[in-house]
């Protein structure tokens, strides 16, 4: 084993995982950040990554021969090839110098690997005050009910077709959000259902697609999902009301939680904490200068 608990585990400030992004506390071992190790020796993906469900091959693997593993700070990097390249550093550590020790790290990896990114990624403490970056946010589908809500919102096939045929233009518009992909994915049928909000026999909204898999200990989780509501539709609340479709669809089809991920101050942000939403985290990226 290469990771040692005892070590790692104090400098958890927020359980995010390199290449796999946030795990649920119950989750968060050390077999974890083990299993991340195995994936990079084979590229492929492991059973309960997020991003499989997408197909191909995992494109951001850690660099293991890189990993800096102490008592008193732990730095992860990692690499992907997408676009001109990246290297990411984890910094995982309570002392001032971790940060300059990740970008002295990133720097001289993303030299050697010859990218044109490197960042560090820095997990802070739910009780950071005045934080930058992402906060980390569980909903608790065994805590609450969470009721239909009511309002335009239905699964795009359930819309007649002349509404769901405006769908292709909203992606377009939405494509910043994700929402061209999601539409991608959709046309290939590799995704699960997507919710869409409709006025006037046109779509403005939509969060999808609605997939649970299991976590690292079987657990069924709520996938993310993309979402967004065209700017000219927004005021009006069906930001939340397809938010609250979502979180019914889950709850309904016996998933237990879903971790998010939300710009800090953003629509999607006020909206989650306003819902009773647990931050477990943040999570803030700093772009090393090469």
């Amino acid at each position: 084993m290469f990771f040692h608990w005892g070590w790692i585990r104090p400098q958890l400030a927020a359980p995010i995982v390199p290449t796999l992004g946030p795990i649920h506390p119950d989750a968060l071992t050390v077999g974890v950040f083990e299993d991340t190790l195995r994936a990079a020796d084979t590229g492929g993906f492991l059973p309960y990554d997020k991003d499989r469900r997408w197909g191909g091959q995992k494109d951001e693997k850690v660099l293991r021969e890189d990993v800096v593993h102490q008592p008193e700070h732990t730095l992860i990097p990692t690499l992907t090839r997408r676009g001109r390249g990246t290297v990411k550093v984890f910094a995982y550590g309570l002392r001032d110098s971790v940060l300059e020790e990740a970008s002295e790290l990133a720097t001289k990896l993303a030299a050697g690997y010859d990218v044109a990114g490197a960042r560090v990624v820095h997990p802070l403490g739910p009780r950071t005050t005045h934080p930058r970056g992402t906060r980390i946010q569980l909903k608790d589908f065994t805590a609450d009910s969470c009721p239909a809500p009511d309002g335009p919102v239905r699964p795009i096939t359930a819309w007649p077709t002349a509404v769901q045929e405006t769908f292709a233009p909203f992606a377009e518009a939405m494509a910043g959000d994700g929402l061209s992909f999601l539409h991608a994915q959709m046309q290939a049928g590799r995704c699960g259902p997507v919710l869409a909000a409709a006025i006037e026999d046109r779509i403005v909204g939509a969060i999808g697609p609605m997939e649970i898999q299991p976590d690292a200990i079987g657990r069924p989780q709520l996938m993310p999902q993309y979402f967004a509501v065209l700017p000219e539709a927004r005021g009006q609340g069906l930001g939340r009301v397809l938010w609250r479709a979502a979180m019914h669809w889950g709850q309904s089809h016996d998933a237990d939680y879903q971790l998010l991920q939300t710009e800090i101050g953003s629509p999607s942000d006020r909206l989650c904490r306003s819902d009773g939403l647990t931050t477990l985290g943040f999570s803030h990226m700093t772009h090393v200068c090469l």
